[in-house]
């Protein structure tokens, strides 16, 4: 299943590039960067993401992943083609791929966009080379507390409609984030920041990792930056 679900996605991010190429072409890449300790670790994470296109068609790239005491703990890349279906909303379809904790593709499809009261969001759905299918939802909202300092409060929730025994995952809704990232605006395109961050194990997945000696909540604070160009 992973060749056919690498086509379909490939095809489906490939599938209007010339269009978008035809149309006048912008870019952007943005990156955050951050570190903490938990519980005697050392955790850094990242998240970045770029695109590449006009008003209607854009190709997307997006990676996070996370590094644990030098050890790649998650990785991933996603590969999606872009279009805007509304005034504050692009559909996107593409493939993502799982680096770490093991090599796994996904067929990827959702929508990005502006919710209303101004909540940047993001709904996806993945289907992956075994036929697992999960859902992650994530939205931010920016909060000026001056021209240069940003309150931005964030939640990440991720669902699966299946136990997935290799992850230790069960099936339903399995984790939440939930932060606050603090930042100062140096410029428009480089922001130090400081992000209150609790992170929780929900259902079975949780029971999973009780079961298995494992704390299923943390908080920390995390320092970092935030740049774009």
């Amino acid at each position: 299943m992973k060749p056919l679900i690498l086509a379909l996605g490939l095809s489906l991010a490939g599938a209007n590039a010339a269009q978008a190429m035809d149309e006048q072409t912008f870019h952007m890449v943005r990156g955050e960067v951050d570190g903490a300790e938990i519980d005697g670790a050392d955790i850094f994470t990242w998240a970045g993401e770029a695109w590449i296109g006009g008003d209607t068609n854009r190709i997307w790239f997006k990676t996070e992943g996370e590094i644990e005491d030098g050890d790649v703990h998650g990785a991933e890349v996603q590969a999606l083609w872009s279009r805007n279906i509304s005034d504050f909303w692009d559909l996107q379809a593409g493939v993502r791929v799982d680096l770490q904790p093991d090599t796994t593709t996904y067929l990827a499809i959702g929508i990005q966009g502006l919710a209303p009261y101004r909540f940047d969001t993001e709904a996806t759905a993945f289907l992956s080379e075994e036929g697992d299918l999960s859902a992650r939802l994530h939205q931010a909202f920016d909060l000026h507390l001056t021209q240069r300092l940003i309150a931005e409060p964030h939640v990440e929730l991720n669902a699966y409609a299946q136990d997935i025994p290799k992850r230790d995952i069960g099936a339903g809704l399995s984790d939440a984030q939930l932060g606050l990232q603090v930042r100062y605006e140096i410029t428009r395109k480089f922001a130090p920041y400081l992000d209150f961050v609790w992170e929780s194990a929900l259902g079975e997945t949780a029971s999973i990792a009780r079961s298995n000696g494992e704390d299923v909540r943390s908080q920390s604070v995390r320092a970092g930056i935030r740049f774009w160009f």
